[in-house]
């Protein structure tokens, strides 16, 4: 399906889901659900004969960090265990 997106839409694509999978923890069952709802919402687009950065907006990061929101992450897990560790040093 992204094969098939106009090449600036593949390119996005493609630098996102880099962005994403770095962020994955787990099997990334999470970042394959986002990445398909990307996908939906990229062939809208396209379809509709809109660029990308009218879908994403110029900060793509933002964008990104955006749809990460809703699934679990390596930084979401260093938060935990860092707080974890420090309140059953402190509170032992």
């Amino acid at each position: 399906r992204v094969q098939a997106l106009p090449r600036d839409y593949q390119y996005v694509f493609k630098k996102m889901q880099e962005r994403m999978w770095m962020s994955a923890t787990g099997a990334g069952w999470d970042i394959l659900e986002i990445q398909y709802g990307l996908i939906d919402l990229f062939e809208a687009g396209a379809a509709e004969g809109k660029g990308v950065l009218e879908m994403t907006g110029e900060d793509v990061a933002a964008f990104c960090d955006e749809l990460l929101r809703s699934a679990k992450t390596n930084t979401e897990n260093q938060r935990e265990a860092f707080n974890r560790d420090i309140l059953k040093k402190v509170n032992r």
